[in-house]
């Protein structure tokens, strides 16, 4: 066995936005400019005020002088003449200094820069990549708050104003979940001292809602009497705290005609644990285990078949003397990773033509058969073709050389790009209903992954109906099938991008497309072969 061949344990540790670090980048870029601006705007400002009051000292001596004795004062004829051109030139001149806007420059910049600003929806967007990460990889609202994520460089905290910006999205979106949880950590850092602009009051009113909502009666009265010791004239609360004692006394009266035993059984469903809403994806559960390490674990008997080879593309001739180094991900579906398979320089070359193209990252709607961006698909894509640049021929060559498939009628190399809260919720590759048929080409049949980063924290390719996770690492590629020889789909290759936590993540995928595949790839007699 050569010495680079480990077998990978699943056991790592893993829409803002939802948009590419490149964007990110430039938005760092600008805020850096305008700091800049901001800091000559300030200089400026100081620059004027010292001439101001240079000219306040200069005048509180020669007035303070002048008022002890006018008359003897104004008796020198030079002084005379200088307190006539000082109040009828020079005092207008310093009124013309005291109007004087300096912030001329940093308003221009401002305006120019503003267009490149995130509105209202890229800042829920980022908002919600934040719940996305906290709810995949069961981070607790103190542990975000503190930034102890796994893998960061630069540790940043959320304060207990953004905490209440995070529940207050949480909030207008009726994930009443969310809500408590940030109100809570907002109000905890409050009460641990923290000087803010957010006031508890408006936290408690928020907090006791949303505990409402999700049907804990006896907190949400206890929250709302916290706030009117706050403030005993709140009006809402005032209103809800009469609400809630009504709604209490019904249900005495009812608990009155019920068995103990039943209302042990009430206490036990108050006392259930609190979810977040449940939402459309059936497998979430163990989709999200997967993404955090958490999966199922092959068995040592199916382990023992996974191997690591030099692979020469079945005696291609470019790679006879020269192999690649090539292990096994996973039996079935079968999921092989080339190692040492794109050069950082090529990867750099693709980066950089992707870049400028880089697009919110669309998917094939099932049911019109055309592109259209989803809330389960967070990333930044881009489509290069192989004739613009030789580095992006000669990787398609590549890949049609180690898998022996005609990649002629394959898509163009996809570009993605995702950053922090990026993801790509379970889906399949091949289309079920007629998609693709505007190509021409057949179905995808099978997909081929380059990993152009590493990831500190997250982002794993995790196939949930059968329990894999294959994680990221710079200069290696995947490849599997997505149908089986008789055309069928593999339903197994089901799979998905775990969000990001930390970092930055950086792929391209070649989809290969079943026309050009009839003899490099035969049809079987049964359709699960």
């Amino acid at each position: 066995m050569p010495p680079w061949c480990v077998f990978l344990h699943f056991t790592l540790i893993v829409e803002i936005i939802a948009s590419s670090l490149g964007h990110m980048t430039d938005l760092i870029n600008t805020e850096k400019d305008l700091v800049t601006s901001l800091k000559d705007y300030i200089k400026a400002e100081e620059n004027k005020l010292e001439q101001i009051k240079k000219w306040a000292e200069k005048l509180d001596q020669l007035t303070d002088t002048a008022t002890k004795d006018p008359e003897g004062f104004l008796g020198h004829p030079v002084n005379a003449f200088k307190l006539m051109k000082r109040l009828n030139t020079e005092w207008g001149e310093l009124e013309n200094l005291v109007l004087k806007d300096m912030s001329d420059g940093f308003i221009s910049n401002m305006t120019i820069q503003r267009q490149y600003f995130p509105n209202d929806e890229d800042q829920t967007g980022a908002a919600k990549a934040l719940l996305r990460l906290q709810d995949t990889y069961n981070l607790d609202t103190d542990t975000l708050s503190r930034g102890n994520l796994p893998g960061v460089k630069h540790k940043s905290f959320l304060t207990a104003e953004d905490c209440f910006e995070l529940g207050k999205i949480a909030y207008t979106e009726a994930d009443y979940y969310h809500t408590e949880l940030w109100m809570e950590q907002a109000l905890k850092q409050l009460d641990d001292g923290e000087v803010s602009t957010a006031d508890k009051v408006s936290i408690l009113d928020y907090l006791s809602y949303a505990v409402y909502q999700q049907g804990d009666l006896d907190k949400a009265m206890m929250l709302t009497k916290r706030l009117l010791e706050l403030d005993p004239e709140h009006q809402r609360a005032n209103g809800n705290l009469k609400y809630f004692e009504y709604i209490m006394s019904k249900e005495k009266e009812a608990n009155k005609s019920t068995t103990e035993t039943d209302s042990q059984t009430d206490k036990e469903t108050k006392a259930k644990k609190k979810e977040p809403n449940k939402d459309y994806l059936p497998e979430r559960q163990k989709y999200e285990m997967l993404c955090r390490g958490e999966g199922l674990k092959m068995t040592p008997r199916r382990q023992k078949k996974l191997f690591c080879r030099y692979y020469d593309g079945n005696q291609n001739p470019k790679y006879i003397l020269a192999p690649v180094k090539q292990e096994d991900e996973w039996d079935k579906p079968r999921i092989v990773r080339f190692l040492e398979i794109i050069s950082d320089e090529e990867i750099e070359t693709v980066k950089e033509l992707a870049k400028p193209r880089l697009s919110r990252a669309t998917v094939h709607d099932p049911e019109t058969g055309k592109l259209t961006t989803a809330h389960y698909r967070v990333s930044k894509s881009a489509w290069l073709s192989g004739y613009e640049s030789p580095v992006v021929s000669r990787i398609n060559r590549r890949i049609q050389d180690l898998t022996g498939l005609d990649v002629s009628t394959a898509e163009e190399l996809q570009v993605a790009n995702y950053g922090v809260g990026g993801q790509y919720e379970p889906h399949f590759d091949f289309g079920r209903v007629n998609a693709f048929k505007e190509l021409g080409t057949g179905n995808r049949i099978a997909t081929w992954l380059f990993y152009m980063s590493d990831v500190s924290a997250g982002g794993a390719t995790v196939f949930p109906e059968v329990g894999a996770s294959v994680w990221p690492k710079k200069g290696t590629a995947v490849f599997w099938y997505n149908l089986f020889p008789s055309g069928e789909g593999d339903y197994s290759t089901r799979h998905a991008a775990c969000p990001v936590l930390v970092g930055n993540k950086w792929v391209s995928n070649k989809w290969i497309h079943e026309r050009g595949q009839e003899f490099r790839r035969p049809c079987t007699l049964s359709e699960l072969e």
